[in-house]
């Protein structure tokens, strides 16, 4: 029986959860470090490519365009640049000027400074060699050539108005530029639908890009562009466009690095890991932020010489039933029900020293599927199953090993519920998938490819989640609460129910015959 934390405080940690979205920027920043360097280094490739594509996006779209509409046609090209962003989250790749949140997950102490700077040196160097490649494709083209040369021109410009910047002006345009760029991701945390992100990417994007905010992966496109681009073109070119040969002569790489990549580099970082990742951090660390979606429990091959002996004095991690939203039934009486007036105060426990074959012979003589394990203060350990010890049992070769202790096979991630929580609610979350029975995003998009009837998508809708559930009053272990009492608690509602309809059509014929 897989049990997963899941002991949320519904009066203060989901009020957290719905203003911020720290844990799972946390968890962001950590899942980017940890990856594997080569696979690291292959997202951050496309994360380059899917930028400079953006880049490439606003140079067709700006070019051609007269000063009178400036402002709508930056709009335009802004708006358009945002499929970079776009492409990143939903693809999934791996950008710098995202990255530098795990300074979230660095100021919690989950990664070292060591691995945080490994891992931003590595995506940098990534998007890059990513930038690069989609500039070698762009200029064998000759893209430049469009629009009868405008469109080579336009890139021009733009590369050379990016190194005549003040380091000071270029760094404040780093600040702003990932400012904004980071808010949007941080955004796309509230919502786990695609169409959704994208929309939430789009206006941030287009407001830094509008604006003139420099990106440093962007710049590590358009800049190159313009040096290639002012060395490789012929001199005809320019002077048919009204232009010589020396009007792009300051674009160099001396200049771009020193004058540009730099300043704008560090001022990113500063905008997205300082002012958003550690700004947000400051303000809530000392709320507690309350777990997500707990991973599913690990699994690991057994062998009776391989079983590791686990601490009987380390007490299990909690968490409180999550929620569901508000129950969809109707029913007063169920709605009106609590845990505590159902639950079995003088359930079967165990204690991490007892043995695993003794309770495995308690479980069968109490014909129980499971029990918690508490020590001397009633405190939860775990939780210990049949098929956790069956397990086990297998593992050995189904021979009976009288030194393996309940604390070796029990469950130290435990789904719990308090004896205030809702009957109607724990009948939902244990029985109904509502994912499936309402195929429905955060935005409203229906995301079933197929039309089914209610019926038909509540017999698919079976969730898959534990029939037992400790309940824990104060830390303490107060009780158990099972499918089976519950179910057992309607059929005997139910036969109340019959008997009165039936007292009723009794005393209704009596009647009739006097």
């Amino acid at each position: 029986m897989n049990h997963a934390i899941n002991h949320l405080n519904t009066n203060t940690t989901q009020a957290v959860a719905k203003s911020h979205p720290l844990a799972d920027v946390s968890n962001y920043g950590v899942q980017k470090a940890n990856k594997s360097k080569l696979h690291s280094f292959g997202l951050s490739v496309f994360a380059g490519v899917f930028i400079a594509i953006a880049f490439v996006f606003y140079v067709t779209v700006t070019t051609g365009s007269d000063a009178s509409s400036w402002g709508l046609t930056r709009l335009a090209g802004g708006t358009a640049f945002s499929l970079g962003l776009i492409l990143v989250v939903v693809c999934g790749a791996e950008l710098f000027t995202s990255t530098v949140l795990s300074s979230v997950a660095w100021a919690q102490g989950k990664l070292s400074t060591l691995q945080l700077i490994g891992c931003w040196v590595r995506v940098y160097l990534g998007n890059f060699v990513g930038a690069m490649l989609i500039l070698l494709l762009i200029f064998g083209a000759k893209m430049y050539q469009l629009d009868g040369g405008q469109w080579g021109i336009n890139a021009l410009h733009l590369a050379q108005h990016k190194i005549h910047h003040t380091w000071l002006q270029a760094f404040s345009l780093g600040v702003l530029c990932n400012l904004l760029v980071c808010l949007g991701i941080w955004m796309t945390f509230s919502s786990k639908d695609m169409l959704t992100k994208s929309f939430l990417l789009i206006l941030p994007v287009a407001m830094f890009v509008s604006s003139g905010f420099e990106h440093s992966i962007a710049n590590l496109f358009m800049v190159p562009l313009g040096i290639v681009l002012q060395h490789t073109v012929p001199a005809e070119y320019l002077i048919s466009l009204g232009y010589n040969a020396n009007s792009f002569a300051d674009l160099t790489v001396s200049h771009f690095v020193l004058n540009n990549l730099i300043p704008v580099t560090l001022g990113n970082i500063v905008g997205g890991g300082v002012m958003v990742g550690l700004g947000y951090w400051l303000i809530y660390q000392d709320v507690p932020v309350p777990l997500t979606n707990p991973s599913p429990l690990k699994t690991e091959s057994i062998t009776p010489t391989s079983m590791t002996q686990k601490s009987t004095s380390d007490l299990a991690t909690t968490t409180y039933l999550p929620s569901q939203g508000t129950p969809i039934m109707n029913n007063t009486f169920l709605t009106d029900l609590t845990v505590a007036q159902l639950m079995d105060t003088k359930a079967i426990t165990f204690s991490g020293q007892q043995t695993a074959t003794s309770a495995l012979l308690e479980l069968s003589a109490q014909q129980a599927r499971g029990a918690v394990v508490i020590n001397e203060q009633k405190e939860l350990l775990g939780f210990v199953s049949e098929q956790d010890l069956l397990r086990n049992w297998w593992a050995n070769d189904f021979e009976l090993d009288q030194q393996l202790s309940v604390a070796d096979v029990m469950q130290t991630e435990v789904l719990s519920v308090t004896p205030e929580q809702s009957i109607a609610e724990l009948i939902e979350f244990m029985t109904v998938d509502k994912s499936i029975l309402f195929p429905v995003s955060d935005s409203g998009v229906l995301l079933s490819s197929q039309y089914l009837s209610y019926h038909q998508r509540l017999n698919k809708a079976a969730a898959k989640r534990p029939s037992i559930y400790p309940v824990i009053d104060n830390g303490i272990v107060v009780g158990t609460i099972t499918r089976q009492h519950i179910t057992q608690h309607l059929l005997l509602q139910m036969q109340f129910q019959e008997k009165d309809v039936s007292d009723i059509q009794q005393n209704t014929t009596s009647h009739q015959a006097a």
